[in-house]
Formats: structure tokens, C-alpha cells, sequence
């Protein structure tokens, strides 16, 4: 059910992109005593063809939803060639519940599989249950930790194949 969304590519730096961020770093702030996520992300990080990122607007043209992938190969932080990252997921709290989580990550695995990515990483954290029930219900499984916080206890580290 589409509920009057649209989904569309703006830069990562784009005004609405920033807002969703800040709102999404204030819950993270929330969920890990006072946390944000400091990994570094790079608007250039994002643009086609080597990522991509996205943004839900319901019916009256507000942002609800965001959700990114940037490009990643084999590196000190325990990538793989090929791979490609998960950033950014999240939805507003009000539009929770309409699957558009599942709907921006379905056009995310789609475009960095068209991107020649073979393989969806992404690392999120104990504090997140629905992110992590989202991600097993779609494929992911649990891997070995990668990324800025694969040191944390926290962290959750999770892979799917982007088969063609």
C-alpha cells in the first residue's frame, strides 16, 4: 500500500535529508545513553553510481523515511570487495507501520545490485529490535563485525547476497 508516498533520490546533504538525520541521531542519542552515530559520511559518498540515497515524502510533501547505500571494498574496517553499506535507515515515529522501511530497502539492495554490489552489509545496534527484525525477515543474517563500531558490544553486524 503506497498511502500517497513517494520515494526519490536527493543528496545526502539535501535540506530534508538533514532533518531526518538530526531526528535520527536524537533517537539514537535516546536509545544509547546519550550517543549519536559519529561514523563519517560524505554527501559524495552517496552519489550514483556508487551509492545512493533515498527519501519518503507522504501526501502533503513532508519527509517520513530515509535510507542509503554508499560503496565499500576490502579495508581495515572489515569490508569486502564488492560490498555495499546500509546507512541512515529510518522512519519517522508517526509513519511507522506502513512498510516503508522495507520499501526503501528493497530499492536499495535493487540499485546496488544494478550498481554491480554484490553483497548488502550494514551494522546496527542492540537497542534497535525493529531494525534488527526488519533485516532478519529480509534476508540478512548475523556476520562478523565490520565498520566503525565492530569494537562495541553493542553492535550488530549483518550481510545479505545481492543475487542477480
Amino acid at each position: 500500500m503506497s498511502h500517497g508516498i513517494n520515494v526519490r533520490p536527493v543528496p545526502y546533504d539535501h535540506p530534508d535529508a538533514v532533518k531526518l538525520n538530526d531526528q535520527v541521531q536524537l533517537e539514537y542519542q535516546v536509545r544509547y545513553d546519550g550517543e549519536g552515530d559519529v561514523t563519517f559520511l560524505d554527501p559524495a559518498m552517496f552519489a550514483p553510481p556508487s551509492g545512493l540515497y533515498l527519501l519518503a515524502y507522504d501526501a502533503t510533501g513532508a519527509p517520513v523515511a530515509s535510507g542509503g547505500w554508499r560503496s565499500q571494498d576490502a579495508n581495515d574496517e572489515g569490508y569486502s570487495d564488492g560490498d555495499a553499506e546500509l546507512k541512515r535507515m529510518y522512519v519517522v515515529p508517526e509513519a511507522r507501520g506502513l512498510g516503508l522501511a522495507r520499501r526503501i530497502l528493497a530499492e536499495l539492495e535493487a540499485d546496488a545490485r544494478a550498481a554491480g554490489r554484490v553483497r548488502m552489509a550494514l551494522e546496527t545496534g542492540d537497542q534497535q529490535p525493529e531494525a534488527i527484525a526488519l533485516y532478519l525477515s529480509s534476508g540478512y543474517t548475523t556476520s562478523e563485525k565490520f565498520g566503525h563500531y565492530r569494537f562495541y558490544d553493542s553492535s550488530r553486524c549483518m550481510t545479505k547476497p545481492l543475487s542477480r
